[in-house]
Formats: C-alpha cells, sequence, structure tokens
C-alpha cells in the first residue's frame, strides 16, 4: 500500500513540476525599454553624465535633461553611479517611467562651513552623527568620521581623536560583522591612546575573526592588570568564547565560571544571565543534558528579570535545547511563551522580530516542527500555515521556503498528494525567488564590503598623509636651520666618523681574519688529533689478527698477514700528515685492507670492489682511512656474527663530473641485532671509532664547504645489513 502511495504522490509531483515549468517558460521575462531621468531631490534639477548599467548587462549615461534609455527585463537590478552621489540601485518591476532622486554630497554630509566654529566642536558633531546613524548607514556614518578628521583645526588630529575615530569605525565594522576590519582600527585605536574598553573589543574581534591566539594572548595580558569588575567579566567571557570556539569545553568552561563567580558577586545581573546560558552550552553540546538543563534553567529565571527580548532570546535557546533532547512537551510550550513576548517586542526595538531568531514566523515553523516530529499532523499544519503567512507578510523568503517544504511532506506522510503536489509547488516557486533575493544580497554585500574598505583606507590614507607632510616639514626646517648654524661642526663631525668608521671596519677586519685563520690553525690540529687516533685502533686490530694467526700455529699466514700488514702501515703513515689523498691511493689502501680482513675472516664473506671505469680517480681526493671503519664496522659488527657467508660490496659510482658516491653494502646481521650482542666495552669502543669519523667530516666540511656527505641505514626491511652511502664532491 506505502509503495502505491508512493507512486501516485511521485506522479502528482511529476505533474505540478512540469506545469510549474510550463508557467515559468510562458512568463518569461522580455526585454523592454526602461525610460527614466535622475534629479536632484533637494533642487529637483536634472544630472547629466551619469552613469546608468544593468548588473552584467546594458551601459548608458543621462542626457543634459538627466534622462536616460536602457534595455532591461524585470527582476533585473539598475545601477545609478556618479561621483557626485552614493551609488543607487534600482530593481526593475516594471516598464513604466523610473524617477530617481538622489541627493548629491553637499547635501548629505553638511561642510564644516555650515557650523558655527565659535560655539560647536566641529569633531564632536560629526562623531555624534556618525554614532546616531552607524546601525542604519554604515557608509553614511564613515563618512561623517571622515568629515570629524578633515574638520580638525590645523589639520592634525589629537591622540585622542584618533583613538576616538578608530574605535568607533571598529564598533562599525563589529556591528555589520567585518571582524577582519575591526581588529585593524582598534589596533589603530589603541597605538593612539591604550584604553582597556578597546582592548577588550580588540580581543573580541580576534576571536570572530577566528584569530583565537591573538584572542588568548590579548585577554591573558588584560588579566595580568588590575580590572574594574565589569570589564573582568568581560575578559574571562571572551576567553570561554574562545575555548570553546576551538573545542576547549574544560577551558571554556572553567573561564566562564571565573567570570560567573566574578559577576555574582558584584551583581552584574545581565552577565550571570549569560553566563548561565553559555556553560549550559558546553554542556548541551558536550551530551552533558542534565547539566546543561540546570544552568538552563538558571538562565531562563534570571532572564526574565531582564527585558522581553533578553527573555525571549532565552526561552528560544532552551527551547532549542529540549528539542534536540526529543522533549517536545517542553519545547513547544516554551516557544509559545517566548510568542507571546515576542508579540510585545516593536520592529524598531530589534530586527530579530522581523526575520531573526525571534520572529513569530520562526517560533511558529518550529513548533510545528516539533508537533511534526511526534506525528500530530493535525497540530502541526495550523503552526506551518501561520509561519507560512507571517513569513510572507514579512518578506522572510527562508522561513517561508522551509515551512512550505515541511507542510509539502506532512500531506505527503499523511496520504493527501493534492495537498502535497499544490505545496511542493509553492515551494519550488520560493526557491526560485528566494535564489534571485539571494544572488543581489551577495551582490550588494559585496559591493558594501568594498565601499566600506574605500572609505576607510580614505581615513587611513589622510592620517598617513598628514603624518608625513609634518614630519617632512619639521625635518626640513631643522635640517636648514642645522646646517645654517653648525656647517663647519658637521663637516669635521663627518669627517671624524668616517675615519672612526674606517679604523673600526679595518679593525673588524682584521680581527676576523685572525680568528679565520685560528680556526683553521685549529682544525688542522683536531685533524691531525683525530687522524692520530684511528691509527693505534686500527694497528691494534691489526695485530689481535697477527695473534690470532701465530696461536693457531699457523706461521706461513701470520708471515703472510704480516707482510701485507706491513705494506699497509707504510702507506698510512705515508699519507698520515695529509689532510687529503687521491682517490686512487685510497682504493688502494681499501683494497689492501679489505684482503687483510678477508684473509682473517676467509669463511665469513666475499667481497667485490667496483669502480666506475668513466671516474678520474686523479681529480679527485678524500681524506685517508675515511672508509676503514666503515668497512671495519661491516666485517666486525655485521658479516663475523652471520652463520652463513655473507657478501661485502664496495662501489664507486659517478653522478656528474663533480661528484662520485661512494656505496660500502654488507648484507651482515644489522645494526639493530649487532648492538644486541655487543659487550658494554664493544658498545664505547665503536661509539668513539663512529664518533670520531663524524668528527672529521664535520671539521672538513666546514673548512672545505660541504666536500663530504655520509648517509647510513639498513640494506633490507627485515633491519638485516647495513648500507653507507658516501658522497664525494670535487671542489
Amino acid at each position: 500500500m506505502k509503495t502505491i502511495k508512493a507512486f501516485l504522490f511521485s506522479c502528482v509531483l511529476l505533474l505540478g513540476i512540469s506545469a510549474l515549468a510550463q508557467n515559468q517558460a510562458e512568463a518569461a521575462r522580455p526585454i523592454l525599454d526602461i525610460k527614466g531621468e535622475v534629479v536632484n531631490e533637494a533642487s529637483n534639477e536634472p544630472i547629466a553624465k551619469v552613469n546608468i548599467e544593468i548588473l552584467g548587462g546594458a551601459y548608458t549615461t543621462t542626457d543634459t535633461w538627466g534622462q536616460f534609455k536602457i534595455k532591461g527585463a524585470i527582476g533585473q537590478e539598475l545601477v545609478i553611479r556618479s561621483t557626485n552621489f552614493e551609488t543607487v540601485y534600482h530593481t526593475i518591476v516594471n516598464d513604466d517611467f523610473i524617477r530617481i532622486k538622489v541627493l548629491k554630497s553637499d547635501d548629505v554630509y553638511p561642510s564644516v562651513s555650515k557650523f558655527n566654529s565659535r560655539s560647536i566642536n566641529n569633531f564632536s558633531v560629526y562623531i555624534d552623527s556618525a554614532k546616531t546613524i552607524a546601525k542604519k548607514d554604515a557608509t553614511k556614518s564613515i563618512n561623517y568620521i571622515t568629515e570629524a578628521v578633515n574638520s580638525v583645526p590645523g589639520g592634525t588630529p589629537s591622540a585622542l581623536q584618533n583613538k576616538i575615530a578608530f574605535e568607533l569605525l571598529g564598533d562599525i565594522n563589529s556591528y555589520w560583522s567585518q571582524p577582519d576590519l575591526a581588529a585593524d582600527n582598534y589596533k589603530r585605536s589603541i597605538a593612539a591612546s591604550p584604553s582597556i574598553g578597546v582592548k577588550i573589543k580588540l580581543a573580541k574581534a580576534y576571536m570572530q575573526s577566528k584569530n583565537y591566539q591573538e584572542s588568548i594572548a590579548v585577554c591573558n595580558a588584560l588579566l595580568a592588570k588590575k580590572l574594574p569588575p565589569y570589564q573582568e567579566v568581560e575578559v574571562y567571557e571572551i576567553l570561554g568564547d574562545t575555548y570553546s570556539a576551538i573545542d576547549d569545553s574544560e577551558k571554556g568552561i572553567a573561564n566562564y565560571q571565573k567570570g560567573l563567580e566574578k559577576a555574582s558577586k558584584h551583581l552584574i545581573t545581565p552577565k550571570i544571565t549569560d553566563l548561565n546560558s553559555k556553560i549550559a552550552d558546553i554542556y548541551s553540546n558536550s551530551g552533558s543534558a542534565d547539566a546543561a538543563e540546570e544552568y538552563y534553567g538558571n538562565s531562563l529565571e534570571l532572564s526574565t528579570l531582564e527585558n522581553k527580548k533578553r527573555a525571549a532570546q532565552e526561552k528560544d535557546k532552551v527551547a532549542d535545547f529540549y528539542g534536540k533532547n526529543l522533549n517536545f512537551e517542553k519545547e513547544i510550550e516554551l516557544r509559545n511563551l517566548a510568542l507571546e513576548e515576542i508579540e510585545s517586542i516593536s520592529d524598531d526595538e530589534t530586527e530579530e522580530t522581523t526575520t531573526g531568531t525571534l520572529s513569530p514566523q520562526r517560533q511558529n515553523y518550529k513548533i510545528g516542527n516539533a508537533y511534526l516530529s511526534q506525528e500530530k499532523y493535525d497540530d502541526a499544519i495550523p503552526f506551518y500555515e501561520r509561519s507560512i503567512v507571517e513569513a510572507d507578510a514579512k518578506e522572510d523568503l527562508l522561513v517561508k521556503k522551509d515551512a512550505t517544504r515541511k507542510l509539502s511532506e506532512l500531506y505527503r506522510d499523511r496520504g493527501d498528494f493534492g495537498k502535497a503536489a499544490e505545496s511542493y509547488e509553492k515551494y519550488v516557486a520560493v526557491v526560485d525567488e528566494l535564489y534571485i533575493k539571494k544572488e543581489q544580497e551577495i551582490s550588494q554585500a559585496a559591493r558594501f564590503s568594498k565601499e566600506m574598505a574605500l572609505k576607510q583606507n580614505r581615513i587611513t590614507s589622510l592620517e598617513n598623509d598628514r603624518n608625513l607632510n609634518e614630519s617632512r616639514y619639521k625635518l626640513a626646517f631643522e635640517n636648514e636651520e642645522l646646517i645654517n648654524k653648525n656647517s663647519s661642526i658637521q663637516k669635521w663631525i663627518i669627517g671624524s666618523l668616517i675615519l672612526i668608521a674606517l679604523l673600526l671596519l679595518y679593525a673588524a677586519y682584521t680581527q676576523y681574519k685572525n680568528v679565520k685563520q685560528q680556526q683553521y690553525v685549529n682544525n688542522q690540529l683536531a685533524l691531525k688529533n683525530l687522524r692520530s687516533q684511528m691509527n693505534p685502533h686500527f694497528i691494534f686490530n691489526a695485530l689481535n689478527s697477527v695473534n690470532s694467526f701465530i696461536s693457531s700455529n699457523d706461521e706461513r699466514a701470520a708471515n703472510r698477514y704480516l707482510s701485507d700488514f706491513s705494506q699497509l702501515m707504510r702507506s698510512v703513515l705515508e699519507n698520515s700528515e695529509e689532510n687529503f689523498i687521491a682517490l686512487t691511493k685510497e682504493i688502494e689502501l681499501l683494497e689492501l685492507y679489505v684482503k687483510l680482513e678477508h684473509f682473517r675472516f676467509k669463511d665469513k664473506f666475499d667481497y667485490t670492489v667496483t669502480v666506475d671505469p668513466s671516474i678520474d680517480l686523479d681529480q679527485f681526493v678524500i681524506p685517508p682511512m675515511l672508509l676503514q671503519p666503515y668497512i671495519e664496522n661491516a666485517v666486525w659488527h655485521g658479516l663475523r656474527y652471520k652463520k652463513e657467508r655473507g657478501a661485502l660490496e664496495i662501489k664507486f659510482t659517478k653522478v656528474d663530473a663533480e661528484t662520485v658516491v661512494i656505496t660500502i653494502t654488507d648484507d651482515g646481521i644489522g645494526r639493530t641485532k649487532s648492538k644486541e650482542l655487543k659487550t658494554d666495552n664493544q658498545k664505547k669502543q665503536q661509539s668513539k671509532g663512529m664518533g670520531n669519523i663524524k668528527k672529521r667530516i664535520s671539521i672538513l666540511n666546514k673548512m672545505y664547504r660541504d666536500k663530504v656527505d655520509v648517509f647510513i641505514e639498513d640494506a633490507q626491511e627485515d633491519a638485516s645489513g647495513t648500507r653507507v652511502r658516501l658522497t664525494l664532491k670535487k671542489d
């Protein structure tokens, strides 16, 4: 049965949408010749050369009689723009003659001369005018602030006047939801004259613009000072808001609680209500419904002691909480009480009663949702219908859209597909209307933001220009006076300074040269010392090998080993005084050393030494005995402990004409297992040997600009084997 109902509903909807599309096609708006004129509202005189354009469409200007003709369609936006008055936006509703009345700048913003400068402080007058219309017309308010700055006698506002002007600019930005601009202006106000109140506003602007760490830093700096109780509560509240925004519930509640304690102690009733409500919000969001209900109970009770608007706001918030927790009876009860209070609030008192959260249409819509959630369709319908009527009257398309859609779904669930289709048809029409409105709002918002930024930049530019001109004037005057009075003294001072500077530069250069020379000598001594430490270590290991042959009564092997060893020692001693030797000699020493190690551990591993034939070995030099410790580690700590026969591979590969890579790879037990098998004494010896190599490389790279680079890694994924990759540069 449900399947049949769904099928019938789908058919009805398709028919409704099809009919709607046909109606819309038939009602397509044609292009019309739109005629009109632009006149001065004050004198009724026509204004020529005014720019007239359709957004994204045609463009024209007014003639000598202020008249124009342009092609456009109903619903499009007409833009009337000129430098003599504020831009006007007019939506085309029909093809009737349009008469646009504008006020020129001189009429809207009276000049300073229209005030009596003897009896009135012009700056204060303009600032008061800006405050009066700040919440009604931001651009006019900013223009008044500009006039206030211009009206200062002498053209240079005082620090206090700058503080007042930029603070008011920040307040305007904050009210019109531009926290980034607000923060910039609050900072300018603080720079002109520091104020705790403005710093609190700055912290709030940082929080609203999601610069959370900056907000926390400003709040902590404020709390380090002695603040009046109300301001201290404000700071704790902002900290709580900030931590709540970054999901740090614990710190958020802690700061709200500190603010609540201070507010309760000093009987700051509005903040007690707000902080109880915000603590409840955090508990609600974290799932602690019981704790949230307790604090919401406090905020509800306290809000009744304030004005009706605050009481209605809290009832709306707590109703949302009960709805979220499926306690629909309490939600409906609170929303009905809120409706009674909202109806007694005039639209002039708050915009929220028109299209905001406290509007009757939104409350009725939410009551309808609460009944619908309980499947009480008959109870829900009147509230949805009431919401639609009220939303239509107040042009609240968003609520009208949601309520119409919900009503359509309700009729569908009841099986009344005719009314469902009818409601859905209305829903589609509202969506189209809302889309057009949103596009216009987005366009207007962009223009609004741009205009506000431009006007504020004008104030900043005026201030910067004044400061710059004043500084230039003072500097020029002082320089001229100084030159006239002290010309000869200046020359003597300049000459002395130049001489002193040259002497200092020479001394610094000499000192630098001595330091570099001493560093070079110290590095040479360090390298020599490190090389001398390598020789006893190497000789000791070789003699141990000879001793092992003698102890095993292998005299022939011992003699052969000693012969090769003496040849190796002769080469090592010959090169012991050199910082670098040719790569050819190092390879010869390396092959002789590997041969000796293999002679001793021939049952443990095989080895290969591969040299890229394209390498010009005589063109590359390398520190002597640099590679031997890595090969010794590979044999003694990797291959020697391996049960089966291992392999040692030494490769010299050419990267380019300036670079050679030397790779030493073994398939021994790996670094991890090797560490586990070593005694404490062995670990100490290896650490000392490898530390010696690291120090040599570090010193060499400092002296010869990153000549050698070493990288050690496991050869296999199971951590067995070791690979040493050494990069050698020619220069």
